[in-house]
């Protein structure tokens, strides 16, 4: 017998000794005359008991749902970000997300690349995040702390296994880690926020050399960009299980709406998440073509894409509005495209990136087109993978100093790296 399940017996027996008693006489009494005459139908003995409402107090007793808090400054938002806010979710039940101000960023580490706007579209369209904070601060005040968990109501605050440190060297998590109320969740190898910038400049350096040999720029050493150009290439290592931990392993159902929409998703940003969340307006079941890398070239230039296909795979499938995405998608939307997932109707931003000089090659859309359903979708945002650059090119020196700084410490984590297992 399940104690758990039948400890309000006991109780029963403890609390009212005699009216348990009488009941097991009468049921004692019951059985006896039932079986004797047939078996008249009676009520169970646990049955009367739990209508009589004596012991509902446990029953009706609900788990308290954990909360979890987890910040950050969500500032070039990869795979890596939506992988911790996934583990610090798998940790409670409602996970709410911080996102640190545009000041404090400048404060502690420099100059933000996307506005406070655009981090909370992104953070906001993760699928495993419950609520956003804004304007959260760089570090864990006594204030700050005792409002998350009296306002908010918050159980414990989580935060990565790489090192969180102010300007003065002090630890940004030490007063949660006082009280007993601070949980660790494994950092994502292979990519930081410092590794895509440094990719970013690498890049630029690397159309500069191009556009040198060819006459149209000033001088720069097309080797020295050559070598920075491979050291900042992805360090990630992809994996069929992180794949599933994104995924939302169902597929539509027999009579689901499915739309289609496509493109590079490099530097998913916000942007990208506008229009996922207008195409599954559209539509039950949102899939989404993730192009190739040789097609990405073909289309926006050798220095893209910034980020490889199975990062912007991961970042894609981490918004909540996907629910599933095509790895490696073709160009064209063929008719055997449109027949094997059942694509209901095919959609694209106004806004999108391509090479101008291949302006005149066939129409990738002309199927659904001729179809009957494809739709052109108004780009909620304007803002798009250059433009992003862009922001960095334009703050070249900041950027390169920061890098630098941060590679110390990034360097120090892998010198130190040991292995730590995560869920």
């Amino acid at each position: 017998m399940d104690y758990e399940s039948n400890s309000w017996i006991w109780d029963g027996v403890y609390y009212y000794p005699h009216f348990v008693g009488g009941l097991m006489l009468t049921a004692a009494l019951l059985g006896v005359s039932t079986s004797y005459f047939g078996g008249i139908g009676v009520f169970s003995l646990p049955h009367l008991w739990s209508d009589s409402g004596i012991f509902h107090k446990k029953k009706s007793e609900k788990k308290k749902r954990v909360r979890v808090y987890m910040d950050g400054c969500f500032d070039l938002m990869h795979f890596g970000h939506a992988n911790a806010l996934r583990q610090a979710k798998a940790l409670g039940d409602e996970l709410v997300v911080g996102v640190v101000s545009d000041e404090e960023i400048v404060a502690n580490k420099g100059p933000p690349v996307l506005s406070m706007e655009e981090r909370l579209a992104l953070v906001s369209g993760l699928k495993w995040v419950d609520e956003v904070i804004a304007n959260a601060p760089y570090a864990i005040t006594e204030q700050f702390m005792n409002r998350l968990f009296t306002e908010h109501k918050i159980d414990y605050i989580i935060h990565g296994d790489d090192p969180c440190l102010l300007p003065d060297g002090t630890d940004a998590y030490a007063l949660a880690k006082k009280v007993g109320r601070y949980k660790q969740i494994k950092r994502t190898e292979g990519v930081s926020s410092t590794d895509i910038v440094g990719r970013i400049l690498s890049s630029m350096d690397d159309i500069k050399a191009h556009e040198y040999c060819n006459g149209t720029s000033l001088p720069v050493n097309p080797q020295k960009a050559i070598q920075s150009k491979s050291a900042n290439i992805s360090q990630f290592l992809p994996t069929s299980r992180r794949i599933v931990q994104f995924s939302n392993c169902k597929g539509p159902g027999p009579n689901a709406r499915v739309v289609y929409i496509d493109g590079a998703f490099d530097l998913f940003h916000a942007g990208h998440v506008e229009i996922l969340k207008k195409a599954k307006q559209l539509g039950d079941f949102l899939l989404v073509g993730v192009h190739t890398d040789q097609i990405v070239s073909e289309h926006r230039g050798n220095h893209h894409p910034i980020m490889n296909l199975h990062e912007r795979c991961l970042s894609v499938l981490a918004c909540r509005y996907v629910d599933e995405v095509i790895i490696g998608a073709p160009w064209e939307v063929t008719k055997d495209v449109i027949t094997t997932f059942n694509i209901s109707l095919v959609v694209r931003g106004t806004i999108a990136e391509t090479n101008s000089s291949l302006i005149d090659e066939t129409d990738p859309y002309a199927v659904p087109k001729s179809m009957g359903i494809f739709q052109l979708l108004e780009s909620p945002k304007s803002i798009t993978t250059t433009s992003v650059a862009q922001r960095i090119v334009a703050n070249h020196d900041a950027y390169t100093k920061r890098n630098a700084k941060k590679a110390v410490s990034e360097q120090k984590y892998y010198k130190e790296k040991k292995f730590v297992s995560e869920d």
